[in-house]
């Protein structure tokens, strides 16, 4: 069995960290993943195309974490305005920047105060009607003045900014084919 610590030289050409690559020998995928397939995968830029895609969605999923690596997962939806028409999910300012709004909630502050402690962040966009996926790893920061994006978000309380770092697409396996249902206008401001 192979073991790694914290103390292993990671190969410079992989983004891919010490646990990664002792799952992939541990269970028989050792040297699958070269560097050349690996750069292929895994990007830092959010190509057009991409961007178009993820500010399209409805929703997507946000993973951030403590100090001591304690997680929390997250849903972020779309709001609307009152014309039920809905505003931006997310919106691209650059190949590497993107920025989403953080709407009135419970007030636990999960992500916002795991984002305070750690910035990492990681996001899932999933398309279940085209079955695509997609991650996104950066780093994450808040934005507290509420009128930075207001033109965009009127609704919103801050935003986080999001800096990729990695960004690659999913294969479709186990992803269920679902349509999406429009909202009633009585569900369009449930808060």
């Amino acid at each position: 069995m192979t073991h790694f610590t914290d103390n292993r030289k990671i190969p410079s050409d992989t983004p891919l960290h010490a646990g990664e690559l002792a799952a992939q020998q541990r269970f028989g995928a050792g040297g699958i993943w070269d560097a050349h397939r690996l750069s292929n995968m895994f990007h830092e830029d959010i190509p057009p195309s991409l961007a178009e895609f993820i500010e399209n969605l409805p929703f997507f999923f946000i993973a951030t974490s403590n100090t001591t690596g304690e997680c929390d997962c997250s849903f972020r939806g779309r709001e609307y305005d009152v014309a039920g028409q809905p505003y931006p999910l997310v919106k691209t300012l650059d190949s590497r920047t993107l920025v989403f709004p953080d709407y009135r909630g419970n007030k636990l502050y999960n992500s916002l105060g795991n984002i305070i402690v750690n910035g990492h962040i990681g996001m899932l966009f999933i398309d279940f009607q085209s079955r695509r996926r997609v991650r996104l790893n950066g780093r994450a920061e808040i934005l507290e003045a509420q009128t930075a994006y207001a033109d965009v978000w009127p609704l919103a309380q801050r935003y986080v900014r999001v800096t990729t770092e990695q960004v690659y697409g999913n294969c479709k396996s186990r992803i269920p084919h679902m349509q999406l249902v429009p909202l009633a206008d009585s569900e369009l401001h449930d808060n």
